[in-house]
């Protein structure tokens, strides 16, 4: 997971090839991974300027062989300190996850953080909550075994099948 104070990074600079630990951290993290969970408060009605940041860093895997978010469901969560923006966030994640080449699952969430959703060690209090999270985190595992068993598999022998 990498969260909070790991996603104060330097404004990322297309022109520099020079990353700081955090940004290579975040970089191998993503290139390494089969589906990405991804949670921003809503500010001013879209996402946190910490989150758009971490995510302009994806540039750096235009290169790979699965590059951006290629062939990888992303879960999004939209959270703000009421409902008004919880939507805006969560579209504008999903926009993001399509831009990137990924997959959005099909749910989800949005977060009312006027609700006390955790407790102090971090279990869930609200029920529904916490089943919308497991759904979703199932839907971006099953996503992932879907790809992996899809890479593979034998290719067709025309492109039509």
């Amino acid at each position: 997971m990498i969260a909070g104070p790991d996603l104060v990074l330097p404004i990322y600079a297309p022109e520099s090839t020079r990353r700081d630990p955090a940004a290579t951290r975040l970089i191998e993290a993503l290139r390494r991974c089969d589906g990405v969970i991804i949670a921003s408060p809503g500010y001013h009605g879209s996402i946190s300027g910490l989150i758009k940041n971490a995510l302009d860093y994806t540039e750096d895997l235009r290169d790979d062989k699965r590059p951006y978010f290629e062939g990888r469901a992303g879960g999004c969560i939209g959270c703000a300190n009421g409902w008004q923006a919880t939507g805006s966030v969560l579209s504008a994640l999903r926009s993001i996850v399509h831009a990137l080449r990924g997959w959005p699952t099909p749910l989800g969430i949005t977060a009312n953080t006027l609700n006390e959703l955790f407790d102090r060690d971090g279990v869930c209090r609200d029920q529904g909550f916490a089943t919308q999270l497991r759904v979703m985190a199932q839907q971006v595992m099953v996503f992932a075994d879907l790809m992996r068993a899809h890479s593979n598999a034998p290719a067709p022998d025309h492109p039509s099948q």
